[in-house]
């Protein structure tokens, strides 16, 4: 995997860190796992089917949701987009400098990953929207993905990847059952609204 690839990957997590639409950013992060699954094709073509397969999946569920649970106002991220792209930034820097090297196939691919894991936990900390939460979610599963592909000799099974991407998936999927459960009950996906319930 170059490191065009990898940084062209990264870009598009921060774009769902940016972005105000969620039809936009779920279009973003599935961009970013159909990404993966190809490249994955010429390294390990069974790993490379079960990315491509949950990435449609995951977009088909997401599209859904998104449909299914139209908000009646803009839920807005209580952080701005450019302070939430820094911060996002200003974390994977941090995540970079800190973490030792991890054996992944080059340094470009650990700094890769280490920049999506921090896009995921930025998107779940500066956003209200319960969707954003997911995508966080699912920003860090296509950071472990990337991991998984570039670990030097082949050291992850294809068993262990397919079950890791499954595993990973229906938390996604618990995920946004619960989303939908918000928004059946409050009538937005806005998680600022939870601060209402009490004991």
């Amino acid at each position: 995997m170059s490191g065009v690839v990898v940084w062209f990957v990264v870009a598009l997590g921060l774009g769902v860190v940016v972005v105000r639409r969620r039809s936009l950013a779920v279009a973003l992060v599935t961009t970013q796992a159909l990404v993966l699954a190809v490249s994955a094709v010429h390294s390990r073509g069974g790993a490379a089917a079960a990315l491509a397969v949950r990435a449609v999946a995951l977009a088909t569920l997401f599209l859904l949701v998104v449909s299914r649970t139209r908000e009646p106002r803009p839920v807005h991220a209580s952080v701005a987009p450019l302070a939430r792209a820094g911060v996002a930034v200003g974390f994977a820097l941090t995540l970079t400098w800190l973490v030792p090297t991890i054996g992944l196939g080059s340094r470009d691919v650990e700094r890769g990953v280490l920049a999506l894991l921090a896009f995921g936990a930025a998107t779940v900390a500066t956003r209200r929207a319960t969707i954003f939460h997911v995508l966080g979610i699912v920003l860090v599963e296509n950071g472990l993905a990337l991991a998984a592909l570039r670990l030097p000799g082949g050291g992850s099974s294809v068993a262990i990847e397919v079950g890791v991407a499954i595993d990973l998936t229906l938390i996604a999927l618990v995920a946004m059952v619960f989303h939908e459960r918000i928004f059946a009950e409050f009538g937005a996906g806005d998680s600022a609204a939870l601060r209402s319930l009490r004991d």
